[in-house]
C-alpha cells in the first residue's frame, strides 16, 4: 500500500507541476495585459509602459516570471492582487467556502436522486419505466447549464413571484439566506449531474445483473431485494466511486457560468472576473488551487478504489 500511495503521490505532483505551467502560459497567451488596461485609461506613453512593466515584472523572461511564481507557490505565497492589493490567498479561500458549499450541494443532492434512478432503471431494463428515465436523463444531458439557470431564475419569478437574495450570505450568517441564495444554483447544476449519475447507474446494474453469480443466486432463489442490492449494486459501488470524483471534478468546473448569473462569489466568478482585468496573480493563483483540489479528489479516489479493490495495487 506505500507504494502504491508512493506513486500516486508522484503523478499527483507531476499533473499539479504541469496544470500550473499550462495555466501560466495560457494566461501570457491572451492578448492584453494590465499595462495596457491602465495605459488605455490614463492615456500613458512608453516611459510610463516600461516602468508599469517593471513594476508588475513582466519585462523579465517568462521562464524567470514562472520560476519566481512556482517557487512563491510552493511556499504557500501566491502573491497579491495586482487591482485590489490584497493576500491571493485570502481571497481564493473566501471564494473556495462558497464554491465548496454549492459544488458539495450538488453533488449530494445529484447522488440522491440519479442513484436511485439509475438502479431503478437497470432493475427494470427495457421496460417502459426504464424508457422514460433515459428520455428524462438525455434530456437532463443536453441541457445547457446556464439555460436551466436562466430558466430557472426566469420561472420562479413570473410564476412563483419570488427571486433569491442577490446578497451573499453564509450558513453561519443567515441559514434561511443561504439555502434561499443556493436553491437554484444548485438545481440548476443537479440536473446534469444527476442525469449523467443515473445513466452510469444504470450500466453498472445491466452489467452486474447480466453476470454469472446473479444467474446462479437468481435460481437459487435469493429474494430480489438481496440480489439487486446486496450484491449487484454492492459490486456497483465501486466505479461508482470513482464517478463520484469524476462528477465532483466536473462541478468544479461548470461554476463559472453558475456563479456569475446567479452572483455568487465563489471561485468561478473570481477567476473571470481576473481574467477581464488581466490580474495574473489572481488568476494563476486561483487556477493553482483548483487543480490541486482535482487533483487530491482524483488521487482521494484512486486511494479508496485501491483499498477497495486490492487487484488494483501494485
Amino acid at each position: 500500500m506505500a507504494a502504491f500511495l508512493a506513486q500516486r503521490l508522484g503523478a499527483a505532483a507531476v499533473a499539479a507541476l504541469l496544470s500550473s505551467l499550462a495555466v501560466f502560459l495560457l494566461m501570457r497567451a491572451v492578448p492584453g495585459d494590465i499595462v495596457g488596461q491602465m495605459l488605455g485609461q490614463a492615456g500613458g506613453d512608453r516611459a510610463a509602459e516600461a516602468a508599469l512593466r517593471g513594476f508588475f515584472g513582466l519585462d523579465r523572461p517568462l521562464w524567470q516570471q514562472f520560476l519566481e511564481w512556482i517557487t512563491a507557490t510552493l511556499q504557500g505565497d501566491l502573491g497579491r492582487s495586482w487591482y485590489q492589493g490584497r493576500p491571493v490567498g485570502a481571497m481564493v479561500w473566501e471564494a473556495f467556502l462558497v464554491t465548496a458549499e454549492l459544488a458539495l450541494a450538488t453533488l449530494l443532492l445529484a447522488t440522491l436522486i440519479g442513484v436511485p434512478l439509475g438502479v431503478l432503471a437497470g432493475i427494470r431494463q427495457g421496460s417502459r419505466l426504464d424508457a422514460a428515465i433515459q428520455a428524462v436523463n438525455l434530456v437532463g444531458l443536453s441541457a445547457p447549464v446556464f439555460w436551466l439557470g436562466l430558466m430557472l431564475l426566469v420561472g420562479v419569478s413570473q410564476f412563483l413571484d419570488w427571486s433569491p437574495p442577490f446578497a451573499w450570505s453564509g450558513p453561519t450568517e443567515d441559514l434561511a439566506d443561504n439555502i434561499s441564495i443556493l436553491v437554484l444554483p444548485v438545481l440548476s447544476l443537479t440536473v446534469l449531474q444527476a442525469a449523467a449519475y443515473a445513466q452510469f447507474t444504470r450500466g453498472l446494474m445491466v452489467e452486474e445483473l447480466g453476470r454469472d453469480y446473479i444467474r446462479a443466486a437468481r435460481a437459487k432463489g435469493l429474494a430480489p431485494a438481496a440480489l439487486y442490492f446486496k450484491h449487484a449494486l454492492a459490486n456497483a459501488a465501486i466505479p461508482l466511486v470513482t464517478f463520484m470524483g469524476l462528477i465532483l471534478v466536473q462541478i468544479l468546473g461548470g461554476v463559472v457560468v453558475i456563479e456569475s448569473l446567479f452572483s455568487l462569489p465563489g471561485l468561478g466568478r473570481l477567476i473571470l472576473s481576473a481574467i477581464q482585468g488581466r490580474d495574473y496573480p489572481v488568476v494563476q493563483g486561483a487556477l493553482f488551487f483548483v487543480v490541486v483540489i482535482a487533483v487530491l479528489v482524483n488521487l482521494t479516489v484512486d486511494l479508496l478504489y485501491g483499498l477497495l479493490d486490492p487487484r488494483l495495487r501494485p
